[in-house]
């Protein structure tokens, strides 16, 4: 049976999973978050309480950037990864990166809308940062670095095109088609942000996280439900945020988004999905559980649902899900054998060793050698037989290279005066063509605000004309904005919820604008002010 220890770690907050696998079957062995103020006292804390002293450990990539490529099906396996780090080369030319500083994983898939084509989906995390990460484990096992977008679809099986929406202390949404990772998109928002408000209120961040994880939210049937509670007001802007974001993937999709899954610390707040579920219309939204828990009476499984990220990276690191996203390269010492490796009081195990000046040798020469040892002496034996023989032919070798080096130089060196006359002829034509680029750009720009100014010229009296009639008594417009294209925004203020909620229903009823969305109420004075979105039809 082998096992491994799952930590998501993010500022505040260690969210832990210890799961084990025995053929098949997968199971959580102890699961657990933890408050932090020092993450070194966390992470040892968390490992003497799961007893994980030698257990394998999985945990989350931080600040790793997304790039997205496009390479042709039909490359040949050796020419792929030459082409997508071209591509990410190219990338860093164009930000002024150094590409040598990054540590680079990739995923691959169809692309849906160009058969002949593969996406690719680029990871890259800083390696300074990386190595910070590793040393703080130097410790401990540390098997495995996984970016929580890519583990997260570890948690179960997905067979229709879905969103995950992990609201942790940043957003991930992973766009999952054909049962393939397709898309990943960060949001810079999340629990934190929430957690955060609450926090300066109760001035306890454990306490905010309670809170959070006891607060229902108001659905459009509900009415003065954000009066019973102070906490929605810090909680609703987040997750308005996030469902607009979610929402514009579903809508900009060329394929088709059947359901919606919600995972993460935001996944606890009560009818997050009848929240969800109201905005993205037609799109069926429930939160993320794990599929080899077993749901029973005896068992919460919103206390797993609240160590999804946990659970799912100690999944990558049983060797679940997709491969190739392992951030942890592989050191010396984690290709040893088992029984050269040094445990924390400096023994091997099962190892005869000899203490001499303080140091523990891995042999003892006074003990007669085992087969292991023997076929140790021999590999070393032979690896320096050969490495004097590849050492004489590399010496032979390179005084022949260096010889047509020297005749290559001259013909480089003829070809790269020829190349300079062709590059002067170039740049001249690049000029001349760049200056009628511009040209033309500046025309069909003007072209394009004269066509927009001409269709949208009429376009907000007539709104202005059906509000009037479907206006509820009571209610008044503060303000029309219309923000960008066809797209409107409305503030409107009321002294009753269900006046604006009339006006909200009649905008959409009458197809006065299309995919409304309207803002929770903020209530001063008396008055309730609510915003109201949508585009014009």
């Amino acid at each position: 049976m082998s096992n491994c220890l799952g930590l998501y770690i993010e500022e505040n907050i260690i969210k832990y999973a210890k799961v084990s696998k025995e053929r098949d079957n997968l199971k959580v062995e102890t699961f657990g978050t933890k408050f932090y103020d020092n993450l070194d006292k966390a992470i040892k804390q968390v490992i003497e309480e799961t007893y994980s002293y030698k257990t394998p450990i999985s945990i989350n990539l931080s600040d790793e950037i997304y790039n997205y490529f496009q390479v042709f099906a039909l490359l040949n396996k050796k020419d792929l990864p030459r082409a997508i780090n071209t591509e990410f080369e190219s990338f860093c030319a164009d930000k002024n990166f150094n590409p040598n500083v990054f540590e680079n994983r990739y995923a691959i898939t169809q692309d849906t809308q160009a058969k002949e084509k593969l996406k690719v989906i680029h990871i890259s995390e800083n390696k300074i940062e990386l190595n910070k990460t590793t040393q703080r484990f130097s410790g401990y096992r540390l098997q495995n670095i996984t970016p929580i977008s890519m583990s997260i679809s570890n948690i179960t099986n997905f067979k229709e095109n879905c969103l995950i929406i992990n609201i942790e202390e940043k957003t991930t949404i992973t766009t999952i088609l054909n049962q393939n990772i397709y898309n990943i998109k960060k949001i810079e928002v999340g629990s934190q942000d929430i957690l955060e408000k609450i926090n300066i209120k109760e001035n306890s961040y454990q306490k905010a996280y309670e809170i959070c994880k006891e607060t229902t939210i108001y659905t459009s049937e509900g009415r003065d439900l954000i009066e019973e509670t102070g906490y929605l007001e810090d909680i609703m802007p987040t997750l308005y945020e996030i469902v607009g974001q979610v929402k514009k993937i579903i809508n900009e999709s060329f394929d088709k988004i059947e359901k919606v899954y919600i995972s993460g610390t935001g996944a606890l707040i009560n009818n997050i999905d009848l929240y969800f579920e109201e905005y993205l219309e037609n799109v069926k939204c429930e939160i993320l559980k794990p599929s080899f828990i077993k749901i029973s009476p005896e068992i919460n499984i919103k206390d797993y649902v609240e160590v999804n990220s946990a659970i799912s990276l100690a999944l990558s690191g049983l060797g679940e899900g997709i491969s190739g996203m392992n951030f942890k390269n592989t050191t010396l010492t984690d290709k040893l054998p088992e029984f050269l490796k040094m445990d924390n009081s400096g023994k091997k195990g099962n190892t005869k060793s000899k203490k001499v000046n303080g140091n523990f040798f891995a042999l003892d020469f006074n003990i007669p050698l085992d087969s292991i040892e023997k076929g140790i002496i021999r590999g070393i034996v032979g690896a320096l037989i050969l490495f004097v023989i590849f050492s004489c032919f590399s010496y032979m070798i390179k005084m022949q290279i260096d010889e047509k080096l020297i005749q290559a130089k001259e013909v480089v060196d003829n070809i790269n005066k020829q190349m300079s006359l062709v590059d002067k002829d170039i740049q001249s034509l690049q000029n001349k063509t760049n200056e009628y680029t511009t040209k033309i750009n500046n025309l069909q720009e003007i072209n394009k605000r004269i066509e927009e100014n001409n269709r949208t010229k009429k376009s907000i009296p007539i709104l202005l004309n059906k509000l009037m009639y479907i206006m509820p008594e009571g209610v008044q417009i503060v303000s029309i904005e219309n923000t960008t294209g066809n797209h409107i925004e409305i503030q409107a203020q009321s002294r009753e919820y269900a006046q604006l909620g009339y006006l909200t229903t009649n905008i959409r009823i009458s197809s006065v604008l299309t995919n409304v969305i309207s803002t929770a109420g903020q209530k001063e004075n008396n008055i309730i002010t609510i915003k109201i979105e949508g585009d014009l039809p």
